[in-house]
Parts: C-alpha cells; sequence; structure tokens
C-alpha cells in the first residue's frame, strides 16, 4: 500500500461484501454428514416463495438451518421479499437466530437498506444491537449504506449511537466517510459524538474532509466544528498522518480544493505549518506526484482547479506565497525540505505553470532552503538521487524550466552545501539533454566537474554512484566525458579539486 494510503483509502470496515459472503458461502457448501434437511431455508435461497409459503402452511420448520446456519428467515431478508419474511416471523422464525459467520437477519436487512423489513425484524425481537464478529453494529451498516429510514428504525429502539467496531470507528464515522449526508444529520441529532478521535487523529469530520463530502463538512461545521482543529494521533498507524494535520491542508492533498476554498472562507488559517508544511507546500506534490512506482495524484473533486486555488489563497485568504517548509527530516543527499518555499519544490518538479502563477503572486524565486539550494538546482535534479523515470517531471519539462529561471537571473553555476551542481543534477537524474542544455548556457566545468560532499564528481554519478543503488548511465557517461573534452578508461574519473566536505576520489 501506498504512502497516501491514510489519505486516500477510507479507514473504515468495507464488510458489505464480506457479509455477502458470508451468507451466500454455502452455495458452494456440501451438506454435512447427518445434517437435518431444511426445506424452507432451500426454498428461500433459491426464491422460491410459493414453495415457502406452502411450507409454512404445512407447519414445516422454519427455523431448520442449512448447514452453514442460515434459515428460511435469512433468505427473505437476503432477498428483500416482505410479504414472506412477514409470513415467516407469525409462523415463530426466530429474528436472533445467528448463521455460523454471526450473521443475522437484521444485518441483512441493513445492509439492503430495507427499512420495513428492519422494523419487522425488530418487532419481532431482533436486538438493535446486533453486531458482526468484527464489531460492526446494525447502525454501522445502515450509516455506511446511507439508509435513513433503517437509522431511524434503529435509534427509535434504542440503538447505542456511539457504539464502536473493533477499530473504534462509529457509526458516524462510516456515515461522514462515504458522504451520506441524510445519515449523518440523524446520527447528529441523535447525539452522536461529532468529535470522538481515533488512535491516528481522525474523527468523523476528517473523514468528510479526506472524502471531499462538502455538505456533510459543512454539517460537521453547522454542529461545532473548528475549521482548524488538526489532528492529534496517539500513535502512527501505518504510515497515517502527521501531528498537527488539519482539515484545510487534508482537503488539498486528495485534491478537493473547492471544499478546501469552503474551509479557507469558515475560518481555516491559510498560513497553518502544525504538519510541518503549508496548503501552498502540498499543490506541489499533489499537481505532480512521482511518475514510475509512485502514488497516482489524487481524484479529487469540485469545479476550483489547483491554480484557481493557489491563486484564491493568497490574493483573497493572506496565503505567504513565500512560506518556508518546517524541519524536515534530510540526508544521503536528498533536497532537504527544511525551509523551502512552495516556488523552490514547484521547480523541483519542473512544474512551470505553478512556477509562473506564484511567481505573479509575489514569489521570490531566489530563495533557498537550508542547505542552499536554489530553485534552479531542484529543477536540474539536485536531491533526486534517483532516474528520470523516478521524478515527478519528465526531462523536457526540466529543461524548459532552467530556461525560464535562467531568465530570472538564477545562477546556472550556483553550488548548495553540499557541492552539488546543476550537473550534478542532471546527472543523478541521467538527463543528457538537460547536462547539453547546461554546458550550451553557460555551466562552467570548472565548477561542476568537482566531487560533492560524498566524492562524486558528475561522472562518477553517471558511472553508478548514488546512494543505496549502484544505477550506472551509459548515454550519461558518454556525454559528460564529452562535455569534458576528454577520453577517459572506463574506470577513471578526470582529475578535480576538493569540494568542501568532500575528497577526491
Amino acid at each position: 500500500m501506498g504512502k497516501q494510503d491514510w489519505r486516500q483509502r477510507h479507514w473504515h470496515l468495507g464488510c458489505g461484501a464480506a457479509l455477502f459472503i458470508a451468507l451466500v458461502g454455502n452455495w458452494t457448501t456440501a451438506r454435512g454428514v447427518g445434517s437435518e434437511p431444511a426445506p424452507l431455508a432451500e426454498a428461500a435461497k433459491a426464491g422460491a416463495w410459493e414453495a415457502v409459503v406452502n411450507g409454512i402452511g404445512a407447519g414445516e420448520d422454519v427455523n431448520a438451518p442449512m448447514p452453514d446456519g442460515s434459515t428460511a428467515l435469512h433468505w427473505s431478508v437476503y432477498h428483500d421479499h416482505e410479504s414472506v419474511t412477514a409470513a415467516l416471523i407469525r409462523a415463530g422464525a426466530d429474528s436472533s437466530l445467528a448463521n455460523r459467520y454471526g450473521v443475522r437477519p437484521l444485518s441483512i436487512a441493513c445492509q439492503n437498506g430495507n427499512p420495513a423489513i428492519v422494523r419487522l425484524l425488530l418487532d419481532a425481537g431482533a436486538d438493535p444491537h446486533t453486531s458482526l464478529p468484527g464489531g460492526e453494529t446494525v447502525l454501522h451498516t445502515a450509516a455506511r449504506n446511507g439508509s435513513p429510514g433503517c437509522i431511524a428504525a434503529l435509534l427509535d429502539r434504542g440503538a447505542h449511537v456511539d457504539a464502536q467496531e473493533r477499530r473504534g470507528q462509529t457509526a458516524l464515522m462510516w456515515a461522514a466517510a462515504e458522504g451520506n449526508v441524510e445519515a449523518v444529520d440523524l446520527l447528529l441529532q441523535a447525539g452522536a459524538a461529532y468529535d470522538h478521535q481515533l488512535p491516528s487523529g481522525f474523527t468523523a469530520y476528517f473523514f468528510a474532509v479526506r472524502g471531499g463530502h462538502l455538505r456533510v463538512v459543512r454539517r460537521f461545521l453547522q454542529a461545532g466544528v473548528d475549521p482548524n482543529s488538526a489532528m492529534q494521533p496517539q500513535r502512527k498507524v501505518g504510515g497515517g498522518p502527521p501531528s498537527g494535520m488539519s482539515g484545510l491542508l487534508l482537503a488539498v492533498l486528495n485534491g478537493h480544493f473547492e471544499l478546501a476554498v469552503e474551509l479557507l472562507q469558515a475560518g481555516a488559517e491559510a498560513n497553518d505549518r502544525r504538519a510541518g508544511y503549508a496548503a501552498l507546500h502540498a499543490v506541489t506534490w499533489v499537481r505532480k506526484p512521482l511518475r514510475g512506482d509512485g502514488d497516482p495524484p489524487p481524484a479529487g473533486s469540485g469545479s476550483i482547479t489547483s491554480l484557481e486555488f493557489v491563486h484564491r489563497i493568497v490574493s483573497q485568504f493572506g496565503g505567504d506565497v513565500n512560506v518556508r517548509h518546517g524541519k524536515a527530516p534530510a540526508g544521503n543527499l536528498r533536497l532537504n525540505k527544511t525551509g523551502a518555499t512552495p516556488f523552490l519544490l514547484a521547480a523541483e518538479t519542473g512544474d512551470l505553470p505553478l512556477l509562473k502563477l506564484l511567481h505573479r503572486l509575489g514569489a521570490d524565486p531566489h530563495l533557498v532552503n537550508a542547505d542552499h539550494c536554489t530553485p534552479l538546482l531542484a529543477a536540474c535534479g539536485v536531491g533526486v538521487l534517483s532516474d528520470g523515470d523516478e521524478t515527478a517531471g519528465t526531462e523536457q519539462e526540466a529543461i524548459e524550466t532552467v530556461k525560464w529561471l535562467l531568465s530570472l537571473g538564477l545562477d546556472i553555476n550556483a553550488t548548495d552545501d553540499h557541492g552539488n551542481t546543476a550537473m550534478h543534477g542532471a546527472a543523478f537524474k541521467s538527463w543528457s539533454r538537460l547536462a547539453e542544455f547546461l554546458a550550451s548556457h553557460g555551466a562552467d566545468r570548472q565548477i561542476w566537474n568537482r566531487p560533492n560532499s560524498r566524492g562524486w564528481t558528475p561522472l562518477d554519478i553517471a558511472r553508478g554512484h548514488r546512494p543505496g543503488n549502484f544505477r550506472p548511465s551509459p548515454e550519461m557517461i558518454e556525454t559528460i566525458e564529452r562535455l569534458l573534452g576528454a577520453d577517459l578508461p572506463p574506470d577513471s574519473a578526470p582529475a578535480a579539486t576538493t569540494a568542501p566536505g568532500g575528497p577526491t576520489r
């Protein structure tokens, strides 16, 4: 599962399919040795309703189970047959019987979303607190399916509105995650705790935000949820969200830009960095996530584009176009996000449309990160460490971005604190056309033909020296050797002076 699972996937049990399998699994189950026949259940499973009615009239055992424990009542409820269900109940069918998998008729009725049958079963004595082995109550099931009639019937009979399944999730969370507005309304009216938080930090509100369910989010704001509330995870759960994750940031990370604007209108802080970074930083990797084995871009929702969101958060809501990224883990020559601006991160992905918009809104293209990496160095690949197939942008996008950054006066011969130059970045990405572009636009080989803090020149990197993965690039080797103007032996490196922090090879 990818890194964005906590953002793009629902953290609630998808028990609808499990319930179906648990009920109909006996279709392929052979009758056990010595088991008693269950003609009514067999007829109900087959939908032979006349035979079921005749069997009831003949006095057959209405509670006789099939090998998996399913009775005629299970099957009449499964097929949504109200009159046969009523006839079975009148004949003494026990609504509380569970099959081998712990499934009772009431769970099936709530899965189908049939309030008439739910009330029939409740009137017959079915327990409104009925649950499946995983803790999913019938109220959870009805909330997930968005069945207001079923929810109302269960609440009328005293169903526990804040009952939790095995992971602590409530019916309100399930309704919010699915965007079931009427279900959310009923549960809130019944006093459901909208502020109940899981160990991951998720509440019903955050489930709704992650799903992009604008109408449900509005309900929570009306109920009193603070638009600046943030997740406070008790522990990391499966690579879950960081502490301080706000609804605004969660909406942006999932591509729900219309919802994000609504949260800003409700008072969300545009420059909130409690999670370590601001919404404007997040836009850069949402617009252009890693290609290759990276996570796909979020599906998103709404009518507002990411660029329109950027324009509005800066021009209408006080977003700082030069906001700095908080302290982030750094090392192994990867790009240090600490101190990075949205402009620098957009340069890293070669996102020229976003860069131009940020510049028009006042972004300073000369601001660097904590390692003094410039946007131009980031655009060339400094800090990427992998080849071009595993980067967010393409080689042509990088070339166009560098060309534009040069027009703004950025230095093509800049060096970061690790001794990396633009040519080092091109070598890490194995982008030979970018290397040629740099050489033809003033990249000085007396500067770039030096080892970085790991002792690697661009030619060393092309020959495969990179953290954790020896990966040579024959095309890049040929390009750099040509740019150096030397016919070098295969295993030799060019003479170079010592760069700060790193010896020659």
